[in-house]
């Protein structure tokens, strides 16, 4: 029996205020097969808070979760709202994974809670491509509010996660209701055939996905475009790729 027209109605007005529709049809890929399968709709929610932080001693200095953060960021179009606490932003190395500095609006703030005013006040405006915030911590109701203003716009949040002392990262694992949850950390670079530094790698962990699945990989970091990339060594050898990529926990 179909429903009710009224009913039917009413239910397509819920789904738009809850964001449901704009979560499933606006995702931003990776580019990359087997990042992209793990998360709902192929790719990273639009209108959705994702959180980032960086592994072992970048859990202090955030160097990888930035530049991870700001190749999503550098993918998106319009400008970038980014929230700091510490003055110690690379702005080149953030050109070099894409994100070019006429597209950023850089906000110094004294504390967590202003950088969440002001994350929450970026994304309610609705012309930014994404809204970046560097926090220590990140409580439920906090989360749930940049979730639901995220959701109002279609705005993409990017939650730095960055703490001043290694055993405040064990925050980390507390639940938020955000819909992703990241973490980085740097590896040994890109082997060269003569002399040099070749592309960074990171140990990119997909933590938490909702309604989607846990993994991690091994990837080349950034372009000057925003995309990560797979080890040329992995890119056409599955049965190694099967190898490197295990099941996340935390």
């Amino acid at each position: 029996m179909r429903p009710e027209p009224a009913i039917e109605s009413l239910r397509v007005q819920i789904a738009k205020i809850e964001g449901r529709d704009r979560r499933v049809k606006s995702v931003l890929p990776f580019g990359i097969a087997d990042v992209d399968s793990r998360l709902p709709g192929g790719g990273l929610a639009l209108g959705a808070l994702h959180e980032v932080a960086g592994g072992g001693n970048g859990a202090i200095d955030g160097a990888a979760a930035a530049l991870f953060g700001a190749g999503i960021a550098a993918r998106t179009k319009g400008k970038i709202l980014w929230c700091i606490t510490r003055a110690d932003l690379f702005a080149p190395a953030i050109a070099q994974a894409g994100l070019v500095a006429d597209r950023v609006i850089y906000v110094e703030t004294g504390d967590d809670k202003t950088v969440l005013a002001c994350m929450e006040e970026g994304l309610r405006h609705g012309g930014l491509g994404a809204v970046v915030g560097e926090i220590a911590r990140l409580s439920m109701t906090a989360s749930r509010r940049l979730q639901l203003a995220a959701e109002g716009t279609g705005t993409i949040a990017i939650a730095l996660r960055r703490w001043r002392r290694q055993t405040e990262a064990i925050d980390f694992g507390q639940p938020t209701a955000a819909t992703t949850r990241w973490r980085v950390s740097a590896l040994p670079s890109t082997p060269l055939p003569v002399p040099g530094v070749g592309r960074h790698r990171w140990l990119v962990e997909l933590i938490r996905a909702r309604a989607g699945e846990s993994a991690d990989f091994e990837l080349e970091a950034c372009d000057d475009t925003g995309r990560l990339a797979l080890p040329p060594e992995l890119v056409h050898r599955p049965a190694a790729a099967e190898g490197w990529r295990r099941g996340a926990s935390g």
